[in-house]
């Protein structure tokens, strides 16, 4: 990526995930390189602001909608998908990859019905969605 002029095209989710939301990534989507994947979750979600109105993005400029997620299907035959969490700082231009988001645990299950990756079938009604949280394992 040379420089943030450059005009992206990335497909994500804006979902609520109990008292939280979060912009969804499908794990494909995004660059390999991490440096350039900071650079656009920070720049999507507005981080940073130096006034914590995140402006220019869409970031709600609380803790609570200062999040990114990113979703993989799993490989491992005893999940559906793998779930990395990151809060944005909102005056700097950091991401917490070390922690975790309960609340938006639930919408990582309902965008993986979803996007249908999902390896297991409807059961009475009931969708079973195993998720593996990278950050914490």
């Amino acid at each position: 990526m040379d420089g943030m002029n450059q005009q992206l095209r990335i497909k994500a989710a804006w979902m609520r995930g109990g008292t939280s939301k979060g912009l969804f990534f499908h794990e494909r989507d995004l660059p390999m390189n991490s440096t350039e994947r900071e650079a656009i979750f920070l720049a999507a979600i507005g981080s940073p602001d130096p006034y914590g109105r995140q402006l220019n993005g869409v970031g709600g400029a609380t803790s609570s909608t200062s999040k990114i997620v990113i979703i993989a299907p799993s490989q491992d035959a005893n999940f559906d998908v793998n779930y990395t969490f990151g809060h944005l700082a909102i005056q700097q231009p950091t991401i917490d990859w070390s922690g975790n988001c309960g609340n938006l645990v639930a919408a990582v299950a309902h965008f993986a019905i979803e996007e249908r990756l999902i390896k297991t079938p409807v059961e009475n009604g009931l969708q079973l969605v195993r998720i593996w949280q990278t950050n914490v394992n």
